[in-house]
């Protein structure tokens, strides 16, 4: 397991510290938690907008953001994501 150090502002850590109180967890915990969440958000958002941009296929799509393709297109359709298109579709069951 590797450690990471970060500097954060004052207003950041009190908002850490009522997260440690309500969530009853110990620092490290937390930030792993914290840290964790947030890429799991940033994976969903990318495959989104790459999605999107028609640059990869709803099965790879949700492959990178962690999901099952089922999942993904109830995402995608909940974030207003067309996905169903001749070249995704076409893709798609290509990989099926």
């Amino acid at each position: 397991m590797g450690t990471i150090s970060a500097r954060v502002p004052d207003d950041l850590e009190s908002e850490l510290e009522e997260y440690l109180e309500e969530e009853r967890l110990d620092r490290s915990t937390a930030v792993r938690k914290l840290l964790s969440e947030g890429l799991d958000e940033w994976r969903r958002e990318r495959a989104l907008e790459r999605l999107a941009a028609g640059e990869t296929t709803l099965s790879k799509a949700a492959d990178t953001a962690g999901l099952s393709v089922w999942e993904f297109a109830q995402l995608a359709d909940e974030c207003d994501v067309t996905w169903v298109s001749s070249d995704h579709l076409e893709s798609d069951l290509e990989e099926l």
